[in-house]
């Protein structure tokens, strides 16, 4: 039998689905609905596999498989891009939007596939769900994309397959199984569209940002995929690798990634780069805000890390003591998001790219920093960080950045869109910094009515709704680009499923919050 909770998660999502779907109803949703019903009961498989050891390999534990949510995001994110942007005319944006949602709804049917293969005995009503939701896609799929965009489709699966099988098993217990289809679902979609724009450079169109993004995602990842392979063969802790690693960092950094990135973007990346940084005085001013943010950030560890005495090692910081980053997050994204949102956008990139580069110093224990990085961040540890990953942070910088990287500029004529989607980059600020934070810190001091199942409260739930609210309301008075035309009952109505779905979800919130409010507000 399903849980509580993960029933309560799976209504909520439902209730999303159908939301968005009420709206925009087409071909599309049909197979947007088949899907759900099919995640829900292959959720089921996993669930039970989950519990039982038989996935094939080491996911997170503590918490479900979290499929039906995650199956969902991509799927509906391109949807809703398709219909944006085929409302302001823009055919090759929809066009993509149409490729993003196939692809989503693509992969998550693999992962069901997989759980229904691996269970024994053989779940018959579940493949027969299965296969009426394949064939419905299928059906769609061949009837609404053209040869290349099938082919499109099936590189970003051959991607994602090769993928998985490599990091899930180099990374055991940093992901669910939903939380896995999520992040190297997305990765192995910005890694087809690099490869596919740097082999068509002259048809290739975008912004040099959106370039920087892609490869430097693509490049870290790789970055990473060659120390860890490299590193099997070799001890990563010695002097001797950790200089290995420096000066390959700067070969393929100097070698491979700058020069790719000049491929796309016909210019110098260092020069175009600091060019774009300090281009105006708004920028210094933010740069140099932002970095008094960061400094403030390092001091809070490092005064954290010095309170821990001697007769606690094994202490942790408080629930209350880690929404501090967020509070600190707030700070830094509301004034890029008001002032300058470009400069925001490749703010976070680099930001990403160095918070993943740390990373791989922590994990592999480079020297000079590789082991103070590992006590220093070891206080901040909670149960989600289960696997030889920290990946907490990133996502918390993840879930923050997508609706500014995920926001389409193209089809959006004056920067913004009109109605609730004016309030679409905001998503991260909304979903993670205040109303995750909110019902973080009253839930945990004041709450006590807790929703069946969990340990979240109703206290905590309701303050996050509010303090929602009352950002939006601070938003329309500080950003005059706003302007929600009376869209207060659909803002409402987000605002209030994506909290509840924060009540009941086993995954990390600050990756799925976002991009569910971003889906909505679109």
């Amino acid at each position: 039998m399903l849980n509580k909770p993960v029933l309560a998660e799976s209504l909520i999502v439902f209730a999303i689905v159908l939301s968005v779907h009420a709206v925009v109803w087409d071909r599309y949703s049909w197979c947007a609905v088949a899907l759900a019903v099919q995640a829900f009961y292959a959720q089921f498989k996993w669930d039970r596999l989950l519990q039982l050891g038989g996935a094939v390999f080491q996911f997170r534990t503590a918490a479900n498989s979290g499929l039906l949510p995650a199956s969902m995001v991509i799927p509906l994110l391109g949807i809703v891009m398709k219909e944006r942007c085929k409302s302001a005319g823009i055919v090759y944006f929809e066009r993509f939007g149409i490729v993003i949602a196939s692809t989503g709804m693509l992969v998550a049917l693999f992962l069901s596939v997989i759980a229904v293969g691996i269970t024994k005995p053989v779940p018959t009503n579940t493949c027969i769900l299965t296969g009426i939701a394949g064939s419905i896609i299928i059906y769609t799929m061949k009837h609404s994309l053209t040869v290349s965009e099938v082919i499109e489709v099936l590189e970003v699966l051959l991607i994602f397959v090769y993928l998985s099988m490599i990091l899930l098993y180099l990374l055991p217990r940093c992901f669910t199984p939903g939380e896995a289809l999520l992040v190297l679902g997305g990765i192995s979609f910005v890694l087809n569209q690099l490869i596919k724009r740097s082999l068509n450079v002259t048809e290739s169109r975008g912004d040099p940002i959106d370039f920087f993004l892609l490869v430097a995602v693509v490049g870290v990842v790789l970055l990473g995929l060659f120390f860890t392979v490299l590193f099997i063969f070799m001890d990563s802790g010695t002097w001797i690798s950790s200089m290995f690693f420096h000066m390959m960092t700067a070969v393929l950094g100097l070698g491979v990634i700058m020069p790719w990135l000049y491929r796309l973007i016909r210019k110098n990346p260092l020069f175009w780069l600091l060019q774009f940084l300090f281009q105006t005085q708004t920028r210094v001013y933010l740069l140099v805000y932002w970095t008094f943010l960061a400094a403030s950030a390092c001091g809070i560890v490092f005064y954290q890390n010095a309170k821990r005495s001697s007769e606690s090692k094994k202490h942790q910081a408080s629930t209350i003591t880690r929404k501090y980053f967020h509070f600190i997050v707030v700070a830094t994204y509301v004034p890029g998001l008001i002032y300058d949102r470009q400069l925001l956008y490749v703010a976070a990139v680099l930001c990403l790219a160095v918070f993943i580069f740390l990373e791989y110093i922590r994990y592999f224990r480079i020297k000079p920093f590789g082991q103070t990085l590992r006590h220093l961040l070891s206080l901040f540890l909670d149960e989600r960080d289960s696997g030889p990953l920290i990946l907490t942070h990133i996502y918390l910088l993840l879930g923050m950045s997508f609706p500014v990287w995920l926001f389409p500029r193209s089809c959006a004529p004056k920067g913004t869109l009109s109605g609730a989607g004016a309030l679409v980059p905001y998503s991260g600020v909304l979903a993670v910094g205040v109303g995750d934070t909110i019902a973080s810190v009253f839930g945990s001091t004041m709450g006590e009515i807790k929703w069946p199942g969990t340990k979240k409260t109703f206290e905590g739930t309701m303050t996050a709704i509010f303090a929602q609210i009352i950002a939006v309301a601070l938003i329309l008075i500080f950003d005059s680009s706003v302007n929600l035309n009376s869209s207060y009952a659909w803002i409402l109505a987000s605002v209030s499923l994506v909290s509840l779905l924060e009540a009941y979800t086993t995954q990390i919130d600050n990756l799925l919050l976002p991009l569910y409010l971003h889906i909505m507000l679109m």
